[in-house]
Parts: structure tokens; sequence; C-alpha cells
């Protein structure tokens, strides 16, 4: 272990999860075992099952940024796997010794596993559709009849379920070791919130043993890696949302797990006239100083770990501008850590997806270092959301949007894979919330309705919440469609989120952080209810697949088909005439010429509050077909293939409003 500013290590070994003491303390000297600031130690017969964890002695002198204190046990940041059966979160705060009441770390062995010849998918981005979720929720509601609910096992159990919808990849939100044992607040009818997302990361190496049916025994990596193998035989990609930005130690006044009481001043970014207060560009409490040398090789050391050893196939990073800034907090042009990244051999085939900003105010959708990164684009989400809902003068920037986001990565050199296209995410509303309410409802979360996001560009079309009237959910189910295919015609890489599929609802809360109940977890007999919806979205997933040209990996250049087409036009209620400069418009329809033989594609997005009729261009040896109408019910709102609805008038077509539709040529 790396620590600059130690004076003295001991090593504490466990027999077992529940033992309150060491059976033996090893006490490092700093003559012997301590080499260029690297603190190490051999110990002969220590095998794969025992349990260990640090004391490290040093300065107390908070001014300056030092935080030892040989009371405190801490666990290594490198550790495979780690126990909080005996951990409580009070006596990592105060000045007792918490042996009794600490994490440990565990020995595991990397070797013996069978991987049965798995290794990382290798799918192409531009073929990626993504499906977020988080692992606890997903299955934790007694509904799913899961045999260990909220677990990594309990994925595999609804991976038929993640191959009818058609995704190819999940990302999973945090699954590193977080202290779920915070509480956070309590409620005045007594209920605890916790830390129930995740984003507060103690053990980086480690996968969270809360998601493990058997955390005491060790058996952490074989429980995710029996996930990634059986995840990556049904042909689903594994990418790991990942919190390089901050830690769970949060502020001068947070636990100390490892980093803190390792070497604080290293690991973090502290007030330069007052060390003793910690830098906040991540909102969290602290911010990891990730363009130090020591913290550089510790993510570095991570990420090809998880690669190599746990067979990921890719990492979305939070708040991922805080990789960019140096050591003094301000941005770098070309920040060390982002570049060892982008550039690892061992990393080269893996996906990296960068949430470009922090909440400091660094915003970099558009010009995140390194060129390979895709970026959520939250002006995606945001303009498509607007237009969706009916605002006006929008129909150039979606089209933008829509083509792959030209206007924001073209001139950088980068395509539209660098674009992660998405209308909801974990942070927000669910997309049937965001057709179900106008303002967020989060008084459930203790804050007075304080946190979460106040603009959403939403909209409850009558009533706010759940609603008996049918006419308000017909329409509320063909906004939803709306949204699902706006998104699976762009170019780019799209992104759903978990039960959206289905309609679920988290009751209006758009920042659901810390609620481990019903409002988050995904409800499977809503499944069975919304099986009309299930269906659009596979049927909207397995259209996507079968048209390349809503997967191309570059930007539309003008080329023509040998029916004179070109790769997409751009119209409005008349051909080659959008209203690009129509501060009232409300309509957007493009064409996508396909090529050799594949299936021209035209689009009619008619966001007016009136019917109104379309032109359609002519397709020279060819008829238009009906394929989409998200103003039908099912099963009319999708067609199956060799299924689409011949249009007798080829010239023009007559649209709903607030609906889309999709023709397809043949």
């Amino acid at each position: 272990m790396f620590s600059e500013n130690a004076t003295g290590i001991e090593l504490l070994l466990f027999k077992n999860a529940i033992d309150k003491q060491p059976f033996q303390i090893i006490t490092l000297d700093p003559l012997v075992n301590n080499t260029f600031n690297f603190w190490h130690i051999f110990v002969e017969k220590l095998t794969p099952g025992y349990f260990y964890a640090y004391r490290v002695d040093g300065p107390t002198d908070v001014g300056n940024g030092h935080r030892f204190n040989k009371k405190k046990v801490l666990i290594d940041p490198y550790s495979r796997a780690v126990t909080n059966y005996l951990y409580d979160r009070r006596s990592a705060i105060d000045d007792s010794d918490n042996v009794e009441k600490s994490m440990r770390s565990i020995i595991v062995s990397d070797e013996n596993y069978d991987w049965e010849k798995d290794k990382p998918l290798n799918r192409p981005i531009n073929q990626t559709i993504i499906y977020e979720m988080h692992v606890g929720a997903f299955t934790k509601s007694p509904s799913s009849n899961c045999r260990f609910p909220g677990t990594f096992d309990a994925i595999i159990e609804k991976i038929p379920y993640l191959k009818e919808l058609g995704v190819t990849a999940v990302e999973l939100m945090p699954v590193f070791e977080f202290d779920e044992k915070n509480v956070l607040r309590k409620m005045p009818d007594g209920t605890h919130l916790r830390d129930f997302w995740g984003y507060n990361t103690l053990s980086f190496f480690a996968p969270h043993s809360g998601y493990c049916f058997s955390p005491l025994e060790g058996r952490h990596v074989k429980e995710f890696r029996d996930m990634v193998k059986a995840l990556h035989k049904a042909g689903i990609e594994v990418i790991l949302d990942v919190v390089f930005s901050h830690t769970g130690e949060s502020s001068h006044d947070g636990p100390t797990i490892n980093l803190k009481g390792l070497d604080n001043s290293i690991y973090y970014y502290l007030v330069d006239d007052d060390k003793q207060y910690y830098m906040d560009y991540s909102g969290c409490g602290n911010t990891l100083n990730c363009n130090h040398p020591i913290v550089q090789k510790f993510i570095i050391d991570c990420l090809e770990y998880w690669v190599e050893q746990m067979h990921v196939d890719g990492f979305r990073f939070d708040e991922a501008s805080i990789l960019s800034r140096g050591e003094d907090g301000a941005p770098l042009k070309h920040p060390p850590v982002i570049w060892q990244i982008e550039l690892s051999e061992k990393l080269s085939n893996t996906k990296i997806i960068a949430e470009a900003w922090d909440a400091a105010g660094l915003y970099q959708v558009g010009y995140f270092p390194g060129y390979r990164f895709g970026e959520w684009n939250g002006l995606y989400r945001d303009q498509v959301r607007r237009f969706l809902r009916g605002d006006t003068g929008l129909a150039n920037v979606v089209a933008n949007r829509i083509a792959g986001s030209a206007d924001i990565y073209q001139n950088t050199g980068r395509l539209p894979i660098n674009s992660v296209n998405f209308i909801t995410s974990h942070d927000g509303f669910t997309l049937n919330d965001l057709v179900s309410y106008k303002e967020k409802h989060n008084e459930l979360n203790g804050e007075e309705n304080h946190d979460g996001i106040n603009e959403n560009f939403s909209d409850n079309y009558g009533v706010e919440g759940a609603s008996e009237d049918p006419n308000i959910n017909e329409f509320r189910n063909r906004m939803i469609k709306n949204f699902a295919t706006i998104l699976m015609l762009s170019r780019g890489v799209p992104m759903i989120l978990y039960g959206d599929e289905i309609k679920r609802t988290q009751q209006g809360n758009n920042n659901a952080y810390c609620q481990d109940n019903e409002i988050s977890w995904f409800d499977w007999q809503q499944a069975d209810k919304e099986k009309q919806m299930f269906r659009f979205f596979s049927r909207l997933i397995s259209f996507r697949k079968k048209h390349s040209s809503l997967c191309e990996k570059h930007f539309f250049s003008g080329k023509i088909n040998e029916r004179g087409l070109a790769d997409i036009s751009w119209h409005g209620v008349k051909l080659n005439s959008p209203g690009w400069d129509n501060p009232q418009c409300k309509v957007l329809s493009f064409t996508m010429g396909g090529l050799n033989e594949e299936q021209d594609i035209h689009a009619i997005i008619n966001m007016d509050d009136r019917d109104l009729e379309f032109e359609l261009p002519p397709v020279p040896t060819r008829k238009w077909y009906k394929a989409i109408d998200t103003s039908d019910s099912s099963p009319g709102d999708i067609l199956e293939n060799d299924k689409e609805v011949y249009l007798p008038d080829q010239e023009k077509f007559y649209a709903k409003s607030k609906s889309i539709f999709v023709l397809v040529s043949k």
C-alpha cells in the first residue's frame, strides 16, 4: 500500500467474518517493510478465505490534511472482497477503537474459476442498445419470485426477459462495495432512509456484498463472474457505472474507511488555506485527486482488473469531468488519467462512456478529453423532451439530435457513436412519470422536495399522477411510444432505463436515491400487466437492429441510392421544406435512403395539436408500407416483419396529432 506520510502500519488477521478480534497482528517495520513509501509484507500460509485489515499511524494534523488515527481499522483499497457484517458507521466516525465494529478485507483467489472460454463480447458500439438498471431494484420485489432477490444471482434468472426485450448490454448502476448501512435520515414514521443507489464507493475492486447471496463466505468474485458469464452466453454485455469522482468517506465529518486513514492529503482535494476541509467538486462531500500519479495508477489498475479478471465489457464514468481536473482542481487540456484510459491496450476494446459534467459547473459534452469516450448526451434528452411535449421552434435542433448530433461532435473529429442518446436515466423521472407529472414529488426523500432537478420538461396531460381516465391513459401510452420511437430512430447509442418498457413509476419521485422499496423496485406483476407496451419496445428494438441505416457509426454524407434517395433528407408537411425557420413549427419528417437492397425509411413526427397531411417522397420501383403508428393500439402500433400495411395513396399521408409514423419501402 502507498502512504507517503504514514509512520507505522499494523496488519490484522482474522479467521472468520464474525471474529471481533484478530488472531494475529503483524507490525510492519518502516526500515524493512517500506520502500519508497510503498508498505509491503509477505505472510506465509495466509490463504484465500482469511480476513484482514490495517491500522495506520501517522501525524494527526487536520489543518495540514493529515487524518491518521491508529485506532481506526482500515480495509485494503485493493480488496477483492469485503465484509461489513460487524461494521458500524458511527464507530468509523468517532474517535473510538473500532476493531470490533469495522469492515474487513477478504483474501480471494483470482485463480481456478472456470470461465468456460468466456471473454468480453466486443460488440461494435454502433450495434449496442443499453439497458440501465439497478442490480437490487431489478429483482428485489417479492413479485420477482427469484431465489435470492436483489442479487447478482437473481439477474441470471431474469436473462430470458432481457433477451426477449432485445437489449444488447446492461449498464449496472454501481456494483462496487458501498455503505448500505449509512442512514441518511430518519423519517417521522420511524423508517430509515439509506443510500440505495450506491454512488458512494468504499472499495473499488470489490463486488458489493449486498448483492451477494453468501457474503460471509467470500464468494463475491465468483457470484459476480457467474452473472457476467451467464449474460455473455445470452449475448448481453456488461457495462459498469463507476464512480471515481469521490468516495463514501464523505467530508471532514465522514467515516474513515481506507483512503482517508491511509493518506488523506494524497487521495483527496483539500481546501488550500484550511486542509481539514475538502474541495467538493462532486457535490458528495469530497473529490478524488484523480490525476495524482498514485490515484491515476489506482484507477487504471481497477479498470484493467474488472476487464481482465471479471470480463466486463465497458464502463460509464459518473461525473467524469472530475477526471479532467489537475492536482490544483483546474481542468487540464490533456488530463493524464483520461488519456491513460483512452490509450490503455488492455482497455482498447472496452466501451467507455462519460457523464461529461460535474457538480462544480464543468460541462464537457462534445469535447470531453479523449476521442473514444461516448458521452451521455444531455442535450438530446432535454430537446427531445421539449419537442415531443409540444414546445415550438425546435425542429432544427431535434433533427440534429436524430442525425447523431453533428453540431456537437463533428467539428471535434468525433462520430455519432460518441453520443449516448437517452430520454430517461436513473437520475430523473421514469418515462411513465415523464408523461404523468408536471412537477417532481420527492417528499418521501425527507428533504422537503428540494432535492432533484426542478425542470423536467414533462407534462401530465390532464391530471397529476395516476389517472382512471381511459382517454388520458391512452394518450400517455401514445407519448411513451413516441419517445421510444424517436430514440430508436436516432443515430448514436440508445439507452433505455429499466422498467420504461412496462411503464414503471416512481410516483413522481425524480431522485429516488434513498428509496429501497416499491418506489424503485421493478414490479414484475406490472410486467405481466403491460405486455402490450413491452411488445412495442421489443419490436422497436428489433426494427432498429434490422435497419443498418439507423445504426451507422458515421454521420450522414448525402450519398444517393439507386432510387434517387439521399441517405437522409428533411421535410415538414411538404417535401424538402422543414420548418427550420418557423418559430411555431411542431412537426418534422425525414427520409433515410437504404443502401443496396435495404428498405428505405420515412418517418413523420407530428407533435402539432392538429391532424395534418404530409407529402410522401416517391420511391421508384417500390411502394410505401406503414410499419409503426404510435396512435394505434397493439398490435397495430408496430407491425411484424412482412405484415406492414400497404399505403394505396403514395403521395400523401394523413397523420394524427401527437403521433409518430414510420413507413418502409418494399
